[in-house]
């Protein structure tokens, strides 16, 4: 293999890291939960999570991949102490949303097999484990996301198909909106590029060695491609059951499992088959990019975690598990995760964009695009003032 064919395969799986980590089981109940909520008006919400995911993962991407440094790291030049704030918080944050990651592979199972959640937790929890336990553990998480990234798009552009969505109708509504929630935003945010899930793929180059803007330019657009896909075919097929047209009985989804009930009612028993595999792969390749991305946030301010991180990572898996049998509400879990990421986004993305001004992390040479910059610091105060707008409604889900 050459040395170029080899930074390509890299580039390829920290993208579809960071894209399965994004398409979790809350990525599929915050998608259709809102979706019922706002119908064709919640294509405004998703074309915004979108375009903020590009400028988020553009950033952070090219900023770490030139440093060299993992965010914790960048965050401790910035502010020293400040690393340490954000590591815990995303980890912490990480760790609610493997719990959901756990009990959505379980559910999975149970769709797809009939298996017991139990079970169904422990084998996708041994199966996760596995990788971590491979030698070549990069080359065995690449893979393994890439499989099932690909198999989780086609199945859901079947679905998508079968459920017939007003398409026309969802593009109007992308851009003049009948309706705007800014907490549905932060939440679809938060649950795509807030907490680890912004980190997961740019972590995964700087461990494979790649320190080239370029290299890491490619493996965000990558990343924010493959999600995008998936964000809207879910989106459109979840809209295909729930509009109707005026005069017409609204469709109430299933509370317990909303992404399920409209996967069965848009394509039948094959479709809520189907949405079990996808909610397998979803859960699956989630808990593992939260498992690796939350540890390594803490590798290198902690040399025992740094000497035994696969051993961390299986025991983060094992924690998740175990806290998954005492939740009572999973879905109202993945909603809330969702928010608090979307809260810690702009602290995290503010110090990366700090870190593009200090010559001790980014070098003498490399010179940051003002364009991406100014974007960026712009992400960051809409962030913050959407987290300002929605906190009241975040703070009613623990009440």
């Amino acid at each position: 293999m050459t040395a170029k064919k080899g930074t390509l395969q890299v580039i390829l799986g920290a993208a579809f890291l960071m894209a399965t980590s994004a398409i979790g089981p809350g990525f599929l109940t915050q998608t259709t939960v809102f979706t019922q909520q706002l119908l064709a008006s919640a294509a405004f919400a998703i074309l915004v999570t979108i375009i903020v995911t590009a400028i988020v993962q553009l950033n952070i991407w090219s900023i770490i991949c030139v440093s060299g440094l993992r965010a914790q790291d960048v965050a401790n030049k910035v502010v020293p102490g400040l690393g340490y704030f954000l590591a815990f918080a995303v980890a912490l944050g990480g760790l609610a949303f493997n719990v959901g990651n756990v009990g959505g592979a379980a559910l999975g199972l149970n769709t797809v097999f009939g298996i017991p959640n139990s079970y169904g937790a422990a084998i996708s929890a041994a199966i996760a484990i596995f990788i971590f336990l491979n030698k070549d553990l990069g080359k065995a998480m690449d893979y393994f996301t890439q499989l099932l990234g690909v198999l989780m798009i086609a199945l859901m552009l079947y679905v998508a198909m079968q459920s017939a969505p007003p398409v026309a109708l969802a593009a109007k509504e992308a851009v003049i909106p009948t309706e705007i929630n800014w907490t549905v935003i932060l939440t679809l945010i938060g649950g795509t590029v807030g907490g680890y899930i912004s980190f997961s793929g740019a972590h995964r180059l700087i461990d494979a060695g790649v320190r080239d803007a370029k290299d890491a330019t490619k493996g965000a657009l990558n990343g924010i491609i493959v999600t995008s896909i998936m964000r809207v075919l879910l989106f459109l097929a979840v809209l295909g059951v729930v509009y109707v047209a005026a005069g017409e009985a609204a469709v109430v989804l299933d509370k317990g499992n909303p992404a399920a009930d409209a996967f069965r009612r848009g394509a039948g028993e094959i479709g809520y088959r189907m949405f079990g595999v996808i909610l397998w792969a979803a859960g699956v390749t989630s808990v593992i990019g939260a498992s690796y991305t939350s540890v390594s946030f803490l590798r290198s301010l902690f040399g025992g975690v740094d000497r035994n991180y696969r051993w961390w990572m299986i025991g983060f898996i094992c924690a998740s598990t175990a806290i998954n049998i005492f939740v009572a509400n999973p879905v109202a879990l993945l909603i809330a995760a969702g928010s608090i990421n979307g809260l810690i986004l702009p602290l995290a993305l503010a110090c990366i964009l700090l870190g593009a001004y200090k010559k001790n992390v980014i070098g003498e040479d490399y010179h940051h695009p003002v364009i991406l910059s100014a974007a960026g610091w712009a992400v960051v105060a809409f962030t913050f003032w959407m987290g300002i707008q929605a906190l009241p409604n975040i703070l009613k889900i623990f009440e």
